[in-house]
């Protein structure tokens, strides 16, 4: 072998993401916080390999200093706004408010440290959640409490 080679592999394999055109990208988006621009990243991966999302982009928003995504989850589907970011950053009504102003359905993407995903859809007012999907019985646990109480 070469000392080169030798010298290459002492120092370890090269981070791909680093070379990634998305990744590249992002950082062309010249958002201060590399830890959103890495979080970014990842659910970008998230969405276009794992969920096969379609047509994923990156914008800057000029106001929040942070990538954001755009996507479709199925083809024809309407765009969806996707605000990736770290755990450990805080988030206020305003920064919220910005994202949903742009006029597209909102998902937040909390990422940890461990590169875990957590998606939570957000809404402009409150939602009535949907009813119970098939039937659904009561299982009589007040009855089942109010046996217990009198066992006591």
């Amino acid at each position: 072998m070469s000392g080169a080679s030798d010298r290459a592999e002492a120092s370890g394999p090269p981070n791909w993401i680093l070379h990634h055109p998305a990744y590249q990208q992002m950082k062309d988006l010249e958002v201060a916080d590399s830890a959103q621009v890495h979080a970014a990243f990842l659910v970008y991966m998230d969405l276009t390999e794992v969920r096969q999302w379609k047509e994923v982009s990156c914008v800057k928003s000029p106001e929040l200093q942070l990538v954001l995504l755009e996507a479709k989850e199925k083809e024809g589907g309407p765009v969806q706004s996707v605000l990736p970011l770290p755990v450990h950053r805080s988030l206020n009504h305003r920064s919220i408010r910005h994202v949903l102003d742009r006029g597209f359905p909102m998902l937040l993407c909390a990422v940890a440290s461990d590169s875990t995903l957590v998606y939570q859809r957000m809404t402009d007012g409150l939602v009535t959640p949907d009813p119970p999907a098939g039937s659904f019985q009561d299982m009589g646990r007040r009855q089942h409490r109010k046996r217990r109480q009198k066992q006591h």
